[in-house]
């Protein structure tokens, strides 16, 4: 028995969330994809990955975690009609504005013929520039409202969020027991995303 997939099935986690929502994606495109895109622990065809930031990008490269990049603004960038089966914007919408974030997801429902996904945090998360990359300072803030006007259903990951601070960190000692609190709370957010720390948005497109 596959001890990590039993877990995730009580305690749903981005990671297992993820690979099953692309599972049935053989092309996939990921918009701001880091140095450490969660797409590498997917079983996915092929993938291409957009990244604007240097560093970052060498190190994703490094690691072959898609079969091609671009170095890119992702607001700029542009493709056909239906390029992909599915186009992904991991951790990356709240470091837009908000007119920059809508009109990037109307492109991702273009680009896409499956659907798109979207993870944020929920609400505003106070971010600036580390890593030397002010591309990481948080600029918009996302609610599930949001995104189920826009058609998307959500589910909430990480726990409650008032668990949570800045970066994700779990704010109490001793560590390990919120941890565990928050891998608990996470059974009851995954269904009520209003009280999660992430959002986990996703769109089937019927086209």
């Amino acid at each position: 028995m596959d001890i990590s997939k039993s877990i995730s099935k009580i305690f749903p986690n981005m990671k297992a969330k993820l690979c099953e929502e692309l599972k049935n994606c053989n092309a996939v495109l990921d918009l701001g994809c880091g140095p450490n895109s969660p797409i590498k622990d997917c079983e996915i065809s092929f993938s291409v990955g957009v990244e604007l930031f240097d560093d970052y990008f060498i190190q994703s490269k490094t690691k072959k975690i898609h079969n091609k990049y671009i170095q890119a603004d992702i607001r700029k960038i542009e493709f056909e009609s239906n390029s992909f089966d599915a186009v992904l914007c991991s951790e990356v919408i709240e470091h837009l504005t908000k007119e920059e974030g809508y009109n990037l997801l109307k492109k991702m429902e273009n680009w896409a013929s499956k659907k798109v996904i979207i993870t944020t945090p929920n609400g505003y998360v106070s971010q600036s520039t580390y890593d030397n990359n002010p591309l990481q300072e948080h600029k918009s803030a996302w609610e599930v409202k949001q995104f189920e006007d826009l058609g998307f259903r959500v589910h909430g990951m990480m726990g409650w969020k008032k668990l949570r601070g800045n970066h994700g960190f779990i704010k109490y000692r001793p560590h390990k027991l919120w941890v565990i609190l928050s891998n608990l709370s996470q059974k009851i957010t995954y269904k009520f995303p209003s009280y999660s720390f992430q959002l986990f948005a996703v769109k089937e497109l019927i086209k």
